[in-house]
């Protein structure tokens, strides 16, 4: 769970690092991936709020089963027009296309369970037999 920082207009690695509870190495991962964008002051990093928000949708989005080439496509049409009907049409189909994966995956994990529950009744009786 990400600590609350206070309000503030920017910020350096290791504060974001502190606030997401993830490494300094994976946010400069994100930068490398081109999903954030900071400005340098010599060799220090300075992160913005913007910057901030993407990496909380990038954890986000982590966690909902999105790759980070879905996520960054996401920021691509968001930052290319955000009323954009296009665009928005774009981003439902892409978020239909997760949830008819997830769909999937959870049916796939059920069919799992089920078999693994009639093998461990199997064995549960047979086991019942021999003693």
């Amino acid at each position: 769970m990400p600590t609350q920082l206070p309000t503030q207009t920017n910020y350096s690695i290791s504060e974001l690092s502190k606030e997401f509870d993830i490494t300094t190495r994976s946010i400069r991962f994100y930068e490398d991936q081109g999903l954030l964008a900071p400005t340098r002051k010599g060799q220090t990093r300075i992160y913005n709020q913007r910057d901030r928000v993407r990496l909380k949708l990038i954890l986000r989005g982590k966690r909902l089963g999105f790759s980070l080439a879905e996520t960054g496509r996401l920021f691509e049409l968001y930052d290319t027009d955000k009323t954009s009907a296009i665009q928005l049409a774009s981003m439902l189909e892409l978020i239909a296309q997760k949830k008819n994966d997830l769909t999937q995956q959870l049916d796939d994990i059920n069919a799992v369970l089920i078999e693994l529950n009639g093998l461990e009744d199997n064995c549960q009786k047979i086991l019942t037999e021999l003693s």
